[in-house]
């Protein structure tokens, strides 16, 4: 894999970009004043192969407590690298520069006044001051990380762009893009370039699209920052770990990223064996073939253009395929032989349907191999359809990962879509039990989208992608959103699921499971 080149980046003992291995990441759940609890968590992620390790820190007492948690764990002869993740408090920000390795800032929430999602009408005089705002608030922050060689992460969420952006950009990637862009530019004026960026949305098209317009944006202004790759606020299970080897891998099969995390709404050592796997897999990828570059994801023109995606053994058996191009390969680097097929069929409309075989594969393999094989080419809108096989597989089990492999890349939707984040020290509610819960009470409606967020950092913004969103609001309190609109506030958690029920009904989206 020939990987995009970056400027070296330190972060305690691990160095990315400049060719260095690509790091797995993952990200605490505890309260960062629990210092037992997340020092043993820290040791957890480390032990299960996580290279850097992320804690929140909401205030200045919880920032000065991470040096507590850093000093146990190199007592305890752990190195990892630690890393502050900051939203809305850039005194915390201040602090946790002396404690940490790496700081995590929020362009979103940085400068920028919290969003109330209202709509701003600035002159560009106007707006120009606001930006000159930036280099102010950030400036002291770059200084603190000069004298004690801290690292600095731009981290950019979908679910939490600033109202001055959403103003002038919309919610679009353009707007995550430019958001990054302004905090860089800040950067390279004070040169200052131990920074990575990273650039997440919980719909994979958008990451992706986004993550290659930064690309983009970043060479025409000679910016070769190292990158973070994720989907936000992924899900659980088979779900959580579908998109994100579809977003992460699709990035890094085209030699994109320089460190990686699966967010999953499950234990976060549940993670790092999902992000090596998905590194792997490309690793056997090959080098692959030049495609031209799109940022907006166009399906090819064919004949079944009228048609969602087909699924070869559910939609279509393999006798129905006369006039259809079956594009067929198997191995490691399958995705790149059936790529470089495409490529010559650029002006054809025969239909389309890439088969991939993974005889041999255990079902953890197939998840991630498929996801990333066939969701980049699918993301890159060159298929009609896809078939799935492997010898002794429940033709079943291999329908619904094909389904879930195109719903991920929102080609075809068949069933609810849960977007919920992976917890963090702002969760004050048990978000696993609770995200099975509403799975059990939802999961039949079909084409509904519903997040369950542990906090408002991402809550009401990533229900801008959400029918229906359930936000934990303090202790033991859960708002509930339709879209951005927060409808019921600080309800008892035990009453929220029934409630959102209600909320659903009374909006008309309920429908009543079939009990067959």
């Amino acid at each position: 894999m020939k990987r995009r080149q970056a400027w070296p980046v330190r972060i305690g003992g691990v160095t990315i970009g400049s060719g260095h291995p690509i790091a797995i990441q993952s990200m605490t759940s505890t309260s960062t004043m629990d210092t037992e609890g997340s020092v043993a968590q820290a040791k957890r992620i480390a032990d299960a192969g996580g290279e850097i390790v992320r804690l929140t820190a909401q205030g200045v007492r919880e920032a000065e407590n991470l040096g507590e948690i850093r000093a146990r764990l190199r007592e305890d002869g752990y190195d990892v690298p630690l890393v502050a993740d900051i939203h809305f408090n850039p005194r915390a920000a201040l602090a946790a520069a002396s404690q940490v390795e790496k700081v995590r800032i929020n362009p979103g929430n940085f400068v920028d006044p919290g969003r109330v999602f209202k709509k701003i009408d600035y002159t560009d005089e106007e707006y120009a001051a606001e930006t000159a705002k930036i280099e102010e608030g950030l400036l002291p922050l770059l200084e603190i990380c000069r004298e004690h060689g801290t690292a600095l992460r731009i981290g950019v969420n979908h679910g939490s762009l600033s109202d001055r952006i959403m103003s002038r950009y919309g919610d679009t990637p353009a707007g995550m893009v430019e958001s990054a862009l302004e905090f860089l530019r800040v950067c390279l004026k004070h040169d200052f370039r131990d920074v990575a960026i990273s650039i997440k949305a919980s719909n994979v098209v958008v990451m992706t699209e986004t993550v290659r317009r930064l690309v983009a944006a970043m060479d025409a202004e000679d910016m070769h920052f190292p990158l973070h790759l994720g989907v936000t606020e992924a899900g659980d299970g088979e779900d959580g770990r579908i998109k994100s080897a579809v977003g992460i891998g699709s990035l890094l099969a085209d030699g994109i990223g320089d460190t990686i995390r699966v967010s999953l709404s499950e234990e976060p050592e549940c993670e790092i064996p999902v992000a090596r796997a998905i590194l792997d897999h490309v690793a056997g990828m090959g080098d692959g073939v030049p495609t031209e570059e799109k940022f907006v994801y166009e399906r090819r023109q064919s004949r079944w253009s009228d048609r969602v995606p087909q699924i070869v053994g559910l939609d279509l058996s393999a006798d129905d395929l006369e006039g259809v191009r079956v594009i067929a390969a198997s191995g490691p680097d399958l995705s790149k032989k059936i790529e470089a097929e495409l490529l010559e069929l650029k002006d054809s409309l025969d239909p389309v349907i890439l088969k991939a075989d993974y005889t041999g594969l255990d079902r953890d393999s197939i998840t991630i191999a498929a996801s990333v094989d066939l969701g980049r080419l699918l993301l890159k809108g060159y298929s009609d359809g896809i078939w799935i096989e492997a010898e002794g597989e429940d033709r079943e089990w291999l329908n619904n990962l094909c389904l879930n492999i195109l719903q991920a890349t929102r080609q075809r939707i068949s069933k609810t879509e849960f977007i919920s984040c992976p917890g963090c020290g702002r969760t004050l509610y048990d978000l696993q039990s609770t995200l099975r819960d509403i799975k059990a009470a939802t999961s039949h409606l079909k084409g509904l989208k519903i997040g369950v967020m542990g906090c408002i950092v991402n809550g009401p913004g990533e229900m801008a992608d959400a029918d229906y969103g359930y936000v934990g609001a303090g202790i033991g309190k859960i708002s509930l959103y339709k879209g951005k609109e927060c409808i019921v506030k600080n309800i008892p958690a035990e009453e929220a699921i029934v409630r959102l029920v209600d909320l659903i009904k009374e909006n008309g989206d309920w429908v009543e499971p079939d009990m067959k």
